[in-house]
C-alpha cells in the first residue's frame, strides 16, 4: 500500500512555498494542472498488469544496480543477473541513468515496488553525494564516473546533456518526496548549475567539456536538447536568456505522409525532454511537440515495416542501442546504422504515450513470443534478432529507465504532473513562448 507522505515527513516551509509556487506558475497551461490529467489512452487490465510489471523490473535495476551509499547507477548490467548484487566487474555509472533511476524511485514510491524508507535514504544519499562529493565542473558533471568513487572514466566528457538528464530525476525527486532534506540537496544542485559557462561564448550550448577545453560540437538542431535549454532558461541563479530557444534549427522530414521536425537521429530523440516536461495541449511558434513525436513515431514504424527485414505489427522499433557489431545510433528514416532485423524493445517502450495501441502490441508481443529468452529480472533485453540468433547480453540504465517512464506517463501522467510542479519548469516554457492549444 502506498504510504502517505505527510504521515511521513513534516513539510519545511520552504518545500510549501515551492510546492506553491508550482502549482502557480503551472495554472497558465490548465491542461497539466493536477487536477485536470489528460487521458493518452484507455489501457485494459491485462495492459496495465504487463506496464505494471516491466516497471516493477525496471525499478529492481535502479535499486539492485547501484551503489547504496553514491546512488550512483550503473550505464549497464548483464541481462542475466539473478542474484541482485551489484555488477563491481563494470562499475561504470551513468550520470543520465541515475537521473532515469531518480525519476524511477518515484514511480517506485508511489506503486509501493520498495519501502518507502528505504527509497527516501536512498534518494537523500544519492542527492548528498552528487553535491558534496561528485566532482563537478561549474555544476556539470562528467558523464560517466566509478560507481563507487566518482572518480571519472577515462576520456569522459563533462556532458550538458546527460547532466540535464541527471538535473531531470533531480527535480522529479524534489517535486515528489516532501521532505526537507531532499528539497535542500536537490535544489542546491541545481541552482549550482553556471549555464552561461557552457555556451562558451556562443548561442547555443556545446556539448561538453574535455581536457581543459569546450567540445566543438553544439547543441544546434532539434534533438533531445529541450530540456537542456528549458532548465537553463528557467534556472532561478544561472539563466540564459529566452532567446536561445530559437537559435537551434528545426529541420523537417517528409516521409511515408508524415511530415514532422527532425534532424533524422533515432528514436530517443523525440522521447527523452517528453519524458518529464509536459508538451501536451501546448506549442510555441514553431510546433506542438507532443504531436511531433507521435508522427515521428509512426514514420518511423512504417520506415522498418518498409524495409522488408521481418519487421511487422508485433516487431519493430530501433533506436541507439547494442547491435551485434557494437553500440550504434540506429534508426531512421532516414536509415542510419546497420539495420539487420533487429528490434530495440524500448523504441517502443519510449513511444507509450504517442502510440499507445501499436507499441504496447509490439511490448507484449514480445514478451509473449519469445518469453524469458529475451524478458528477464529488469526486463527486456536491451537488443535482440531471434531469427539470427541474436541476443544482446546487457541492460542499459537509460534504456529501462524511458520505457519506465513513459509507461507510467501513459499509465496516470505521473512523472509529468510531478516534474511540472517545479516552479522553473513552467517559468521556463512559459518564457519561451508555450500557450495552451
Amino acid at each position: 500500500m502506498q504510504r502517505s507522505r505527510e504521515s511521513s515527513t513534516m513539510l519545511s516551509r520552504r518545500s510549501m512555498l515551492q510546492l506553491a509556487a508550482g502549482a502557480a506558475a503551472a495554472s497558465a497551461f490548465p491542461a497539466c494542472g493536477m487536477s485536470m490529467v489528460i487521458p493518452i489512452a484507455q489501457v485494459s487490465a491485462a495492459d496495465d498488469a504487463f506496464l505494471d510489471d516491466m516497471q516493477r523490473r525496471a525499478a529492481m535495476f535502479f535499486w539492485e544496480q547501484a551503489d547504496a551509499a553514491s546512488g550512483q547507477v550503473l550505464d549497464r548490467a548483464y541481462w542475466d543477473n539473478t542474484d541482485g548484487k551489484l555488477h563491481t566487474v563494470r562499475p561504470l555509472s551513468s550520470i543520465a541513468a541515475t537521473g532515469f533511476g531518480l525519476s524511477t524511485l518515484c514511480i517506485a514510491d508511489k506503486r509501493g515496488y520498495l519501502p518507502h524508507d528505504a527509497i527516501v535514504t536512498r534518494v537523500r544519499n544519492t542527492l548528498d553525494f552528487h553535491l558534496n562529493k561528485l566532482p563537478n565542473n561549474h555544476g556539470f558533471y562528467s558523464h560517466f564516473n566509478d560507481v563507487h568513487t566518482g572518480v571519472a572514466a577515462s576520456g569522459s566528457e563533462i556532458s550538458s546533456i546527460d547532466t540535464s538528464l541527471l538535473l531531470c530525476g533531480v527535480l522529479t525527486a524534489r517535486a515528489y518526496f516532501r521532505d526537507a532534506k531532499i528539497t535542500d540537496l536537490a535544489t542546491k544542485i541545481y541552482e549550482r548549475v553556471d549555464w552561461p559557462w557552457m555556451l562558451n561564448g556562443g548561442d547555443t550550448f556545446s556539448m561538453g567539456f574535455l581536457n581543459g577545453k569546450f567540445l566543438e560540437s553544439r547543441w544546434d538542431k532539434y534533438c533531445e536538447l529541450m530540456m537542456l535549454y528549458l532548465l537553463a532558461i528557467g534556472s532561478p541563479t544561472h539563466p540564459v536568456p529566452a532567446s536561445l530557444w530559437d537559435n537551434f534549427s528545426r529541420p523537417t522530414i517528409d516521409y511515408a505522409g508524415f511530415k514532422y521536425i527532425s534532424g533524422g537521429d533515432s528514436l530517443f530523440v523525440n522521447q527523452y525532454s517528453h519524458a518529464w516536461y509536459d508538451f501536451r495541449n501546448k506549442r510555441d511558434k514553431y510546433a506542438d511537440y507532443f504531436v511531433n513525436s507521435t508522427l515521428a513515431t509512426k514514420a518511423h514504424k512504417a520506415f522498418c515495416l518498409s524495409l522488408k527485414l521481418g519487421y511487422s505489427d508485433d516487431y519493430w522499433g530501433i533506436s541507439a542501442s547494442d547491435t551485434p557489431e557494437g553500440y550504434s545510433s540506429w534508426g531512421g528514416p532516414p536509415a542510419s546504422g546497420p539495420i539487420d532485423g533487429s528490434v530495440v524493445p524500448y523504441a517502443t517502450a519510449g513511444s507509450l504515450p504517442f502510440l499507445p495501441v501499436d507499441c504496447l502490441r509490439v511490448q507484449r508481443s514480445l514478451k509473449q513470443t519469445y518469453g524469458d529468452k529475451v524478458y528477464g529480472r529488469y526486463g527486456f533485453r536491451d537488443a535482440m534478432h531471434p531469427s539470427a540468433n541474436w541476443y544482446d547480453t546487457d541492460v542499459l540504465g537509460i534504456d529501462l529507465g524511458i520505457g519506465a517512464l513513459m509507461a507510467e506517463n501513459l499509465r496516470s501522467s505521473f512523472i509529468w504532473l510531478t516534474f511540472m510542479q517545479n516552479p522553473e519548469a513552467s517559468k521556463a516554457m512559459q518564457m519561451v513562448g508555450f500557450r495552451s492549444t
